[in-house]
C-alpha cells in the first residue's frame, strides 16, 4: 500500500536537485556573474555578521529528507537524503538508503552508480512483494533519470530504460509485472512552473511537452506511453486489479492546466482515457477504494501546483455525482489514501493525520503535531505498509531537524540520526492566535536567539507564498531568507491569515475578490498580537515574502507607513499587466471571478500600482530573471515607480533563476541582502 503519494512535492524536489547540479555547473564553465544589480542606494555588499552567518551554515548543514517510503510488510524503511559538499551547501546530489523499521540496523545504500560517486537519484518504490525497488538515477548521464529496480536484499542494480526526458514517480502494478511512470518526453527543462524557464526568441508560440503515463515492463524494461500524446497527466494510481489507473489531467500546457485538470480513468490496455469528473475548483491525490469502486481525491482552492490543500471527495469509478465526506471540516486534507480514507492536514499551523469513513462520514484525528514534529513538508507525506497501520514519515520542526520516523501513526521510532549534531540558531517559536472579522487566525511568532525579556527588540512580518498554503513548524529549509533574522536580534511572526489552509475552505476562500484587504488586516492584527504577548519596539517593524507574500509586501508598504523597511521577493506589483505575463494565468480565474479583459477592474482594485504615490517605505526588492509565476517585470515596474518618486529602494535580479532559487550561492546572497536591509532601517 505504498502508493503513489504527493506526486508532485517528491517529483518537484527530484527535478529541482537534478537541475540545480546542471545549472551550477554551467555557471562555473561561463563565469556568470551572480546578480545583476539594477541599483544599489549604498553601493555596498551585504554585510554577514557571525549569528547570521552561523544560522545560514546551521540551515544549509542539515540534511534533507525528500521521501520515506516503507515496505508492505512494515519491517523496512527506504528513503532518499539530500547531500552537501564540501563547503557544507547541498550539491544538488541525493542518496538512497534502507534500514529495519525498527532502527536497529545501520542504514544500507542502495545506487546505480559505482565507486561510491554521488549522483541524482531517488523517487523509490517498493514492489507488492517487498523483494524489489524500483528508483530513479541519473548515474549514467547527469540530469538524464533512468529508472532501475534492484534486490531489497542487497546488489547491483538492474537499469530498464534508455529514454530522454523526464521520468517521475514510479509505481508497481498489483502484480509486480509493471512499472508505471511518469514521462515527459524530449523535455527542455524539467517540469513545473516553479523552475527557472527557458528563455524564448523569435516567434513565439505555444509549445508543449507533455507528461504522459508509460508503462514499463519489469523484466524486459519495454517502455509503452499509454496516455493521449496531447494530454499532461499530473497524478495516478493504480487500481486494485491493475487494469486501470485514476489519473488527474488536461489538454495542452502542463505548467498552466492544472488549475483546470479533471478526473479520468485510463484503461491501461488500450489507453482508451474517460473523464468521469470536471471539478468547479482544483483537484489531486486520486486514490481507488480497495474494492475498485470508488475514488477518493482532494478538491478545493490551490493557488500553486506543489501545494494541496482542502476537503475529501468520493465519486464512483464510473462518474457521477461527488461526495464531499469532510464538509465544515475546520482544517485542509493536503494528503490521502483509502483504507478507511487516511489523510493528512493543516490544522492551524500544525500537521496533522485523520480518517473518515465515507460511508457514516465519521471523522477521526489520529496525530496533530501540536507545534512540536509534524509529519512532513508541504502537509503530510505519509507511507502506509499493507497493514494500514505500519507507516513511514519524515518529521521536523522549528527546533528539530529532519529525520525519518517509521512505526504507528503517532508512536514512530526515529529511525535516522544524519542530523544529531545539528541545533537550531534561532530562538523559540510559539503559536499564536488571534480574532479578525470573525475569523480565528494563526501564526508562528519566532523569539530571538538568547532572549532577554527585559529588551526591545524589531520585528520582520514574513507573508508565506500561496495564498493556499500555510506556516506549519518545520526545519527551515536553505530557501528561507527570513529565520536567520531571528538569530541576530529579531522577532519574526510568520502568520496563517485568510486564504491560508488550516481552518477549513470557507476561511481559504474567504480572500476572493478581495487580496490585499481582509488579508492584510489578518496580518495586521497580527502585529498588534505580538505586540501585546512579546516585548517588541513598534517602531521598528519590518515587512517580507516571496511569491504572494512579495505580493502583500508590495501591497503592504502601498496601505501604510507602519513598517520601516520592506523586502519583496518575486512580487507582483500590478496584476492587469501580470495577467499577460505570467505562464500560469489560469490561477487566477478562480480568485479574481474572471480574466482580466472580462473584469479589469477587480485586479486593479489589488494591484499596488494604483497605490504606489502613498509609498514612503524603504523596500528592497529580489527576484530571479527567469520567472514564470511572478516574472521579472512586476518587479521592474515597483521598483521604477518607486525610484522615480524618490522613495529609498535597491533592486537585486538573479541570473537563471527561476520562481524558487536553484543555486545556493543566491540562495545565501539573498538571505543577506535581506538581513543588511533590515539591519540598515531596524537596528
Amino acid at each position: 500500500m505504498t502508493r503513489v503519494s504527493r506526486r508532485h512535492l517528491i517529483l518537484y524536489c527530484l527535478f529541482m536537485l537534478v537541475f540545480n547540479r546542471v545549472s551550477l555547473a554551467a555557471q562555473e564553465e561561463t563565469g556568470t556573474k551572480q546578480a545583476v544589480e539594477v541599483r544599489l542606494k549604498a553601493g555596498e555588499k551585504p554585510r554577514v555578521v557571525g549569528p547570521l552567518e552561523q544560522a545560514v551554515d546551521t540551515m544549509f548543514s542539515a540534511r534533507h529528507f525528500e521521501q520515506a517510503a516503507i515496505s508492505p510488510d512494515g519491517k523496512n524503511v527506504a528513503w532518499v537524503e539530500t547531500l552537501v559538499g564540501k563547503d557544507g551547501a547541498p550539491n544538488g546530489n541525493t542518496a538512497i538508503y534502507v534500514a529495519g523499521s525498527e532502527g536497529k540496523e545501520a542504514p544500507r545504500r542502495i545506487t546505480a552508480g559505482t565507486g561510491g560517486v554521488a549522483h541524482a537519484e531517488g523517487n523509490v518504490a517498493w514492489s507488492p512483494d517487498g523483494k524489489q525497488i524500483a528508483f530513479l538515477s541519473d548515474a549514467v548521464k547527469a540530469g538524464q533519470l533512468q529508472l532501475y529496480v534492484v534486490s531489497s536484499a542487497g546488489g547491483a542494480a538492474k537499469k530498464l530504460t534508455s529514454v530522454k526526458g523526464f521520468l517521475a514517480t514510479p509505481g508497481w502494478s498489483p502484480d509486480g509485472k509493471t512499472i508505471a511512470v511518469l514521462f515527459t518526453e524530449n523535455a527542455t527543462r524539467a517540469a513545473g512552473p516553479l523552475v527557472a524557464e527557458t528563455p524564448e526568441t523569435g516567434e513565439i508560440k505555444d509549445t508543449f511537452f507533455e507528461q504522459r503515463l508509460a508503462l514499463v515492463d519489469a523484466a524486459s524494461g519495454k517502455l509503452r506511453q499509454i496516455s493521449p500524446a496531447d494530454t499532461y497527466v499530473y497524478e495516478y494510481d493504480w487500481s486494485p486489479d491493475g487494469r486501470k489507473f485514476a489519473v488527474t489531467a488536461a489538454l495542452g500546457n502542463g505548467d498552466n492546466n492544472w488549475y483546470i485538470a479533471e478526473l479520468y480513468t485510463l484503461d491501461a490496455d488500450s489507453g482508451l482515457m474517460l473523464s468521469i469528473h470536471k471539478p468547479p475548483l482544483q483537484i489531486a491525490n486520486p486514490a481507488w477504494s480497495p474494492d475498485g469502486r470508488s475514488i477518493a481525491f482532494i478538491a478545493g482552492l490551490m493557488s500553486d501546483e506543489p501545494s494541496v490543500g482542502g476537503d475529501v471527495y468520493v465519486i464512483s469509478a464510473v462518474g457521477g455525482e461527488t461526495k464531499n465526506v469532510t464538509p465544515e471540516m475546520k482544517a485542509s486534507a493536503s494528503w490521502l489514501m483509502w483504507t478507511k480514507i487516511l489523510f493528512g492536514v493543516y490544522a492551524e499551523g500544525d500537521a496533522g493525520i485523520s480518517t473518515v469513513d465515507p460511508s457514516s462520514g465519521h471523522m477521526e484525528t489520529l496525530f496533530r503535531s501540536a507545534g512540536e514534529l509534524t509529519a512532513g513538508l508541504w502537509g503530510t507525506n505519509l507511507s502506509v505498509a499493507r497493514d494500514g497501520k505500519s507507516t513511514a514519515v519524515i518529521r521536523s520542526s522549528f527546533s528539530t531537524p529532519p529525520e525519518v520516523w517509521a512505526g504507528a501513526i503517532g508512536n514512530w521510532k526515529q529511525i535516522t540520526k544524519r542530523n544529531a549534531d545539528v541545533k537550531p540558531a534561532w530562538g523559540e517559536a510559539k503559536s499564536i492566535h488571534w480574532k479578525n472579522d470573525g475569523y480565528d487566525v494563526q501564526g508562528w511568532l519566532i523569539y530571538p536567539r538568547d532572549f532577554d525579556p527585559a529588551k526591545k527588540y524589531p520585528l520582520v512580518v514574513c507573508v508565506h507564498g500561496g495564498p493556499g498554503s500555510a506556516v506549519l513548524s518545520a526545519w527551515p529549509v536553505t530557501h528561507n531568507f527570513v529565520m536567520p533574522l531571528a538569530s541576530a536580534g529579531y522577532f519574526v511572526l510568520q502568520p496563517n491569515p485568510r486564504g491560508s489552509f488550516g481552518e477549513g475552505e470557507a476561511f481559504t476562500r474567504a480572500n476572493v475578490k478581495d487580496f490585499g484587504y481582509g488579508d492584510f488586516k489578518d496580518i495586521l492584527a497580527g502585529v498588534d498580537e505580538a505586540l501585546r504577548v512579546a516585548p517588541i519596539d513598534s517602531n521598528r517593524l519590518g515587512l517580507t515574502g516571496w511569491s504572494y507574500g512579495g505580493f502583500m509586501t508590495m501591497w503592504g508598504v502601498t496601505q501604510t507607513n507602519r513598517f520601516k523597511a520592506a523586502m519583496a521577493g518575486a512580487g507582483i506589483s500590478n496584476y492587469q499587466s501580470y495577467y499577460g505575463e505570467n505562464l500560469i494565468d489560469q490561477w487566477m480565474i478562480p480568485f479574481f471571478g474572471k480574466s482580466v479583459y472580462d473584469d479589469p477592474e477587480v485586479y486593479a482594485k489589488s494591484s499596488p500600482i494604483h497605490f504606489i504615490k502613498k509609498v514612503k517605505t524603504p523596500t528592497l526588492i529580489q527576484v530571479g530573471d527567469s520567472d514564470g509565476e511572478c516574472p521579472t517585470p512586476q518587479s521592474y515596474e515597483f521598483w521604477h515607480a518607486l525610484k522615480t518618486l524618490g522613495v529609498e529602494t535597491q533592486f537585486v535580479v538573479y541570473e537563471h533563476e527561476g520562481h524558487m532559487f536553484a543555486s545556493p550561492k543566491h540562495q545565501r546572497e539573498v538571505i543577506e541582502r535581506t538581513f543588511a536591509w533590515f539591519d540598515a532601517h531596524l537596528k
